[in-house]
């Protein structure tokens, strides 16, 4: 059924725009050149978290339920996405807010930053979990 297609297809979404907009954000603080960086890197992080919402969700209802160790692995992965999900809401909301009223270059930047850079490790170790599914498991 295409049900079954949701989440695959939209998992890769937000490991690659929050790897990449982490990514755009942390040359953006090392060189502090060009803004132009920190803007991508913010369109990105806003478009990372609703992939993440999306792939949530998707993974929610419309995964199938496991037996086994591969449900001990996708409990695992569960928990990272969820985890991930909520670190990015509340990263991109700071500092969209921040933004919005041009505090963003307050001390409030790095509790972003931090929040970022934990989501962008949990983002890759929830996508290395669901590539054990796949691959370990054959789902």
């Amino acid at each position: 059924m295409f049900t079954d297609h949701l989440h695959p297809l939209s998992v890769h979404f937000p490991i690659a725009l929050i790897l990449a907009g982490f990514l755009f954000d942390l040359v953006f603080v090392i060189f502090k050149k060009d803004h132009c960086l920190s803007k991508a890197g913010l369109f990105l992080m806003v478009l990372g978290t609703l992939g993440a919402v999306v792939a949530f969700f998707t993974g929610e209802y419309f995964s199938k339920n496991l037996i086994g160790p591969a449900a001990e692995v996708k409990e695992t992965h569960e928990i990272f996405a969820k985890t991930t999900m909520y670190l990015m809401i509340g990263a991109s909301a700071i500092r969209i807010f921040l933004v919005a009223t041009k505090k963003d270059q307050g001390n409030l930047k790095w509790l972003v930053f931090v929040l970022y850079a934990i989501a962008a490790g949990f983002v890759a170790y929830t996508g290395f979990l669901g590539g054990s599914l796949v691959y370990d498991y054959m789902l």
